[in-house]
């Protein structure tokens, strides 16, 4: 059963379906529309043809004051005759729809109340197919000539048998021609499908392929625009899949390193103390409990960062949305990281040029904005300079970091942003970074349905742009 359903939801079904639905259709609806025409054009043709015959009835009929000597022999013989070579029967109606001949001598004498006749009766010639019966009945009426009042009715009755005979007939080579085209139709219908859907199969077995550890690693299908598109876009994402595997690998090897060391350090102080006895100085173990301090404050940093990611990784991460007060916020974030700065001798310098209020996660977006005047602090000089400037429009805040510090590699900019990524691994170790800041950044701030982005030059600074909405919009969850 779930075969069945792959199959009719799959691509080359659908193909097939369309494909052969337009070649078909047509043919079927061009085929009813021309036997259509021919039958209406048929019956059109016999009605013209007996009213016609029944003009001329009618005119004999006032030739021979038919209406006064309805017994004469030639007449009746006539009228016989026509309704022999029609199949059918011919009748004479005088004024007051009353059968006056009837060559069926089965209604003479009688007064027929019909549509059509009372139409004639009113002057206008009329015809009526029977589809049941397959009869075509034309009612004429007889005019005076000088007062055009109707004097009677010609009604004359055709079996249609044989005209029915001819277009089963010609029915029957419509159904052919359908049959021929259904089938040309269904040929190029299953030619389509399996042709149109072969390229996605060639990308399916080329990715199995390379699945299995055969190639290079990339897949090469450049017969068509459309998977040449397929396989630079696979190739790119697989590269990508690659140097993120790489980074991963690199993060965890020094992630389990830097935990490991300040456990090993914790172990190596903690025994220097037990051996030490009592004896000990306590400046010496004040000194020792500080180090331990500062190994759990590094070691803290590194699964906080690790949890924060992890958090903002969620589809589903709640966002805690209220209005704030930028200025504020930034200035309290200055406060917090001063001590850092003026440790390493880093001016702060805060330029705001209006009042902010924006609609956003303050804890996230705090995180966000530390991590990169954190960061401007850390890779700079003593003597250097971080620069914040906060301004807003109609619609967004704008918010730029700018440090004098060592800059970032113009080929390492594309990357600065993902995970586990360092620039300069051996100066991020040394001061303890671990490729996790700037990936947070920017998830939280595209949390915020913002965005950031970066210009740096190697050894003069570094510059981060930030653009966030003012008015927070909740996406829609498809």
């Amino acid at each position: 059963m779930s075969k069945l359903v792959e199959f009719f939801s799959s691509l080359r079904w659908r193909v097939f379906l369309i494909v052969f639905a337009i070649g078909i259709l047509p043919a079927l609806i061009g085929a009813y529309m021309i036997y259509s025409s021919v039958r209406e054009r048929s019956i059109s043709s016999d009605a013209t043809s007996i009213s016609s015959q029944a003009t001329l009835i009618a005119d004999e009929v006032i030739s021979n004051d038919y209406f006064n000597n309805p017994s004469q022999e030639n007449m009746n013989m006539e009228l016989s005759a026509i309704g022999n070579v029609y199949s059918g029967r011919v009748m004479i109606l005088d004024a007051q729809l009353k059968v006056v001949k009837d060559t069926y001598e089965m209604y003479e004498g009688r007064t027929v109340v019909w549509e059509n006749v009372i139409l004639s009766a009113y002057g206008n010639t009329t015809s009526d197919y029977d589809e049941k019966n397959h009869t075509l009945t034309v009612t004429v009426p007889i005019l005076d000539e000088e007062t055009s009042d109707t004097l009677g009715i010609v009604l004359i009755t055709k079996t249609a048998e044989y005209m029915e005979a001819n277009l089963a007939y010609y029915w029957s080579l419509c159904v052919l021609f359908s049959m021929i085209v259904a089938f040309i139709a269904l040929f190029v219908a299953v030619f389509t499908s399996i042709y149109s859907s072969k390229p996605l199969s060639d990308v399916r077995v080329g990715i199995d392929h390379l699945a299995k550890g055969f190639g290079d690693g990339n897949l090469r299908l450049n017969e068509y625009s459309e998977t040449q598109a397929i396989s630079d876009a696979f190739n790119t994402y697989n590269s990508k899949m690659k140097q993120l595997d790489d980074s991963r690998q690199e993060f965890v090897s020094n992630v389990s390193h830097e935990l490991k060391t300040p456990l090993t350090s914790m172990k190596v102080l903690a025994e220097s103390i037990t051996s030490m006895g009592e004896g000990a100085p306590v400046e010496m173990y004040r000194e020792f409990m500080e180090d331990i301090v500062n190994e759990i404050d590094r070691e803290t940093s590194i699964v906080n960062d690790l949890l924060a990611l992890v958090k903002m990784d969620k589809r589903d991460a709640v966002m805690n949305v209220a209005p704030v007060n930028l200025n504020e916020l930034i200035e309290l974030i200055l406060k917090r990281l001063k001590p850092i700065a003026e440790k390493q001798e880093i001016e702060l310098v805060l330029e705001s040029f209006r009042p902010v209020t924006v609609e956003l996660d303050e804890v996230k977006f705090t995180l966000a904005i530390s991590n990169l005047i954190e960061n401007g602090i850390k890779y700079n000089e003593p003597g250097g300079f971080v620069h914040v400037s906060l301004n807003a429009d109609h619609r967004y805040c704008y918010i730029r970091v700018e440090d004098s510090g060592m800059g970032i590699p113009e080929e390492s900019l594309d990357h600065i942003f993902d995970r586990f990524y360092r620039a300069d691994k051996s100066h991020s170790r040394e001061i303890g970074g671990n490729g996790l800041g700037l990936a947070i950044t920017k998830n939280a701030i595209e949390m915020h349905h913002g965005e950031i982005k970066v210009a740096s030059t190697l050894g003069e600074g570094t510059t981060f742009d930030v653009r966030v909405p003012l008015s927070y919009i909740q996406e829609e969850v498809l």
